[in-house]
């Protein structure tokens, strides 16, 4: 290339590129490894920590749909200009958070950056790469696992060092950005693809909402990045619970995801990239199957490489197969599907699974138990806080039992433990417990920590049928693109 052309500096675009994925995917597994600690410091329940993660998911859609639309207009540096202000904005809010809204919108804003990476980074790698779309999109996408793997063993090494706490986590966002806002926002930057080859605005729609087979494609989206993304932003959480080491585990799928999308060129030559969705579809759902029965370590660790192995080329290759299919549908199908997937995982299926964990958490409660330690609570807190000479810390430890009496209260009312209270009340009376308390405090946690396990498995095991709609639809679209090729 001539130091004339356009894409002189691609090698620096597209490394600036994958910064900005690294500082999405750093997101990504930053506030999934501090819901644990957002949900003791704060008191949520598993439902508000769902929306919060969901919030880091769903917020995607809100920026890359409008923002691919307009990718043309508005320019792919402006975008990313934008998308490097959230990241900032983003952290700062989650960090100096005081409650569940600071969180969500912090969490969301960090969204809306992502989103805008998507939104603009896509088309320039299809741009700078035309000649191997699929291909360097799996590449590209390289950085969403291997920057998860990077936030998720630095998180760990702090943890492991007891080096600051979720708010320091949470600021490692910040480098990332710094970053490829350094590398990218200097430079020039090419034409999109639709915009070179001569497509008008107007063709791009129709290519986008007249094609059956985008719609499918639209639909599949949804269920193929919730059974990718929703189960990842929970894996952490529900295997911590159950005294494993949550962070570490999602380091392991994220990295073998990394290196295997590392030989997406070999294995999309060799199955199509219908074959290729085909094959993760089925592997993806019998793996989420097998991870809601990981009780152990090692079969926690075996479900995950299945899953890993399944769920690594869903998202690109699934932004490929539109791009070669219908490459009319520019950056604004490219943002639809991208969209659409962070919608369906963050604003439903997120969520959802919280709601599913809370239900069985509720359901696996041994109530005598249960009912038994909470008593010690309410009769023995109010002591421990008379000998406490600081006043926020003796309203915080009667705070907890006043949640601990209400939950009694209703148990004698109706004979059975409220669903809503019940896990909070707990919770609260953990993070709050005094020195004196540490047997009591060490019960709750045996109690409630293999509940919670047990209720965010069971979410994996709700989320699994639904790979069924894509295998469907990837055997049909298989079998036809054979018979296509067979016929003389």
């Amino acid at each position: 290339m001539t130091s004339e052309s356009p894409y002189a500096n691609r090698n620096k675009l597209f490394l600036g590129s994958c910064f900005s994925l690294i500082a999405t995917s750093v997101c990504f597994a930053v506030v999934g490894g501090v819901m644990g600690a957002l949900k003791q410091q704060f008191i949520l329940s598993n439902e508000q920590v769902g929306l919060i993660g969901g919030a880091a998911l769903w917020g995607f859609s809100i920026s890359i749909i409008p923002l691919g639309l307009l990718c043309d207009t508005i320019g792919m540096k402006n975008l990313l200009r934008f998308a490097f202000l959230c990241h900032l904005a983003g952290a700062l809010i989650m960090i100096f958070a005081s409650g569940f809204w600071m969180l969500f919108c912090g969490a969301l804003v960090l969204s809306l950056g992502n989103g805008t990476v998507e939104a603009a980074c896509n088309p320039l790698v299809v741009t700078l790469y035309p000649e191997q779309k699929t291909r360097k999109l799996n590449h590209f996408h390289v950085w969403f696992p291997g920057g998860i793997v990077i936030g998720g063993l630095v998180t760990y090494a702090m943890d492991w060092l007891n080096i600051g706490n979720w708010q320091w986590k949470i600021a490692l966002i910040i480098v990332p950005a710094i970053i490829y806002g350094w590398l990218m926002l200097r430079e020039t930057f090419p034409q999109t693809e639709r915009v070179q080859k001569g497509i008008s605005f107007e063709g791009m729609v129709k290519a986008a909402f007249l094609s059956p087979l985008f719609w499918a494609l639209f639909i599949c989206m949804g269920i193929t990045a919730s059974l990718e993304l929703g189960p990842n932003r929970w894996v952490p959480a529900v295997l911590e619970s159950g005294g494993m080491p949550g962070i570490l585990v999602l380091v392991y799928i994220t990295g073998l995801m990394a290196v295997l999308r590392q030989f997406a060129g070999p294995v999309i030559h060799k199955l199509s990239p219908i074959g290729v969705m085909l094959f993760s579809s089925i592997v993806t759902g019998a793996s989420l199957y097998w991870m809601s029965s990981a009780e152990t370590l090692s079969i926690a660790f075996a479900s995950a490489t299945f899953f890993a192995i399944g769920a690594c080329y869903m998202w690109p290759t699934m932004i490929g197969i539109a791009s070669e299919r219908i490459p009319e549908s520019g950056a604004l199908g490219l943002g639809m599907l991208g969209g659409m997937g962070m919608l369906v995982a963050g604003a439903i299926t997120s969520p959802m699974m919280g709601t599913v964990a809370d239900r069985y958490l509720h359901e696996h409660l041994p109530v005598a138990e249960t009912v038994s330690v909470l008593e010690q609570v309410s009769d023995q807190y109010p002591v421990f806080a008379a000998n406490v000479s600081e006043e926020i810390i003796r309203a915080e430890i009667l705070g907890a039992k006043s949640g601990v009496d209400a939950v009694l209260e209703s148990y004698k009312t109706s004979g059975t433990l409220p669903k809503d209270q019940t896990a909070n009340a707990m919770r609260n009376a953990i993070t709050n417990a005094p020195a004196e308390a540490a047997s009591i405090r060490d019960t709750l946690s045996g109690i409630l920590g293999p509940s919670d396990n047990y209720g965010g498995r069971m979410s994996f095991r709700y989320v699994a049928p639904f790979a069924i709609i894509p295998i469907a639809f990837f055997a049909a679209i298989f079998l036809l693109d054979k018979r296509r090729v067979a016929r003389p």
